[in-house]
């Protein structure tokens, strides 16, 4: 549930801006370095090009498989350099002092600093030997495409080898809008789980939200009941297919696809397990403010900064309920995103041209999820009843170190929900020094899932893989595989 964690660092395009160029000191070509933020480094390589008399620039975050984002607000004027990168939590400055083939400055993004430092190099892309082709996977890998009412759904099929109707797994994504493999800083945990459960005799579908990749709609458009309605369409899909045991369906939901898993097995029979990865089983408003505490309190705020944020976040709640009062709740959040401005270096100061467009694209940002028929329905919504309702089997897994959907919040409510509802067949599992991604972690905060291994915890694969293959049937020849 990443998108419920504003205040942190995120990298995305979305405008360039040419700036002017004033001196004979030429920047052209790649730029080596890293970003230190949140006590984390984060890779970069910076290029920037002239043309005539004027210079722009692009970033690649390797990390976050991010390549060749356009930079605005470019200048160079040694012994300064100054760029900017529009993204999810606000605008990311950079603002530097140029060295002899070196650059080191100060780096910004809705109230969190850092530094940075670039050295001039070549390419290394262009440089880097071509990596050795994969070999094929030992099972079928199919493109599909099918409605869902009036949006087209796309995705991958895996199947395993062997004639005969396999059982399945429908993969569901969590909050904001993913691409199939659900990826994140470079890892890509759908599509390491749709490998190794097809290699165990499992099939397994996984799609494009809606809005992403080749699927149609939007997903900030939409709700979780939206998205449930397309997890539905997506049983429906694989019970017409001929290689699919229709009564052997099963769903596998990560963060909000852990409360949509539940939506739609308590409504359908047809669905035969569930399994809930970090599964939310409180309010969406109880899990923010969790989390907004939690991480504040790990970042070393005091109990002051903690209240105040706290106390604005229920105001922020009430805006969205009644529809009232986002203007002063507005005039707050400038207030601080100019007293955090004033408070940053000079040189990061004189960098930014136009001050008050800095502040109100900051507070647009910030209100801008808020405002989202999804973010509406969700901070209301209780995972409770729909849990009680589920009559097939439950696998409920908690990281214990996840700071996004914590343990100590969601595990009794979970257990009470699953103990006192209509399954007979239920377990909750908390692997130890697992995050919210179920990679062995440190914290556990979401500021480190950049320099973290992108690893599943070992045991995550099989705990899952075992528990379903004991409640279908998987073909003869269809299991087989490789460690986690």
């Amino acid at each position: 549930m990443k998108r419920l964690c504003a205040t942190l660092p995120a990298f995305f395009l979305f405008l360039v801006f040419i700036a002017p160029f004033a001196s004979s000191q030429s920047p052209d070509g790649p730029w080596i370095g890293a970003i230190s933020v949140l006590g984390t480094e984060l890779k970069i390589m910076v290029t920037f090009t002239t043309k005539g008399d004027s210079v722009s620039a692009s970033i690649d975050i390797p990390q976050q498989m991010a390549m060749g984002l356009r930079l605005r607000n470019v200048s160079w004027r040694p012994p300064k350099t100054h760029f900017e990168l529009p993204a999810g939590p606000g605008l990311a400055v950079f603002d530097g002092t140029i060295g002899k083939d070196s650059i080191n400055g100060d780096f910004m993004q809705a109230g969190i600093t850092g530094t940075f430092r670039l050295e001039k190099g070549r390419d290394v892309r262009a440089a880097a030997p071509p990596a050795p082709p994969e070999a094929p996977p030992p099972y079928g890998v199919e493109e599909v495409t099918f409605n869902a009412d009036s949006v087209r759904i796309a995705g991958t099929l895996t199947i395993p080898p062997g004639t005969g109707r396999h059982p399945a797994v429908v993969l569901i994504t969590g909050s904001g809008p993913h691409t199939r493999d659900e990826e994140l800083l470079g890892f890509k945990p759908f599509l390491v789980i749709a490998d190794y459960f097809t290699r165990h005799g499992l099939a397994v579908l996984r799609c494009d939200d809606r809005g992403v990749g080749g699927s149609t709609g939007s997903k900030s458009l939409s709700t979780t009941a939206d998205h449930a309605e397309d997890i539905t369409a997506e049983v429906r899909f694989l019970q017409a297919r001929s290689d699919i045991n229709p009564s052997q369906i099963g769903l596998c939901g990560h963060s909000e696809g852990g409360i949509i898993a539940p939506i739609v097995a308590a409504k359908s029979r047809d669905v035969a397990f569930i399994v809930l990865i970090a599964g939310p089983a409180v309010t969406g408003d109880k899990l923010i403010l969790f989390q907004l505490e939690s991480l504040m309190r790990g970042g070393g705020a005091d109990e002051e900064q903690i209240r105040k944020t706290l106390d604005q976040q229920h105001r922020a709640f009430d805006c969205v309920r009644t529809g009232k009062g986002w203007d002063l709740l507005a005039g707050e959040l400038r207030k601080e995103l100019a007293a955090s401005f004033e408070s940053l270096p000079p040189g990061t100061r004189k960098g930014i041209s136009d001050s008050a467009a800095f502040v109100n694209s900051g507070v647009e940002a910030r209100l801008a999820s808020a405002r989202t028929p999804w973010f509406r329905y969700f901070i209301d919504f209780d995972p409770v009843p729909a849990l009680g309702q589920v009559s097939c089997p439950v696998l409920a897994i908690f990281g214990e170190l996840d700071m996004q959907v914590p343990v100590s919040l969601n595990r009794k409510p979970m257990e009470a929900a699953l103990a006192n509802g209509k399954t007979k067949d239920w377990k909750v599992e908390v692997l130890p020094k697992a995050n919210h991604l179920f990679i062995t972690a440190v914290t556990g905060s979401p500021a480190e899932y950049a320099s973290l291994e992108k690893k599943f915890l070992p045991g995550f694969l099989d705990l899952m893989t075992g528990w379903i293959t004991t409640r279908v049937s998987v073909l003869s020849g269809g299991a087989g595989g490789r460690g986690n």
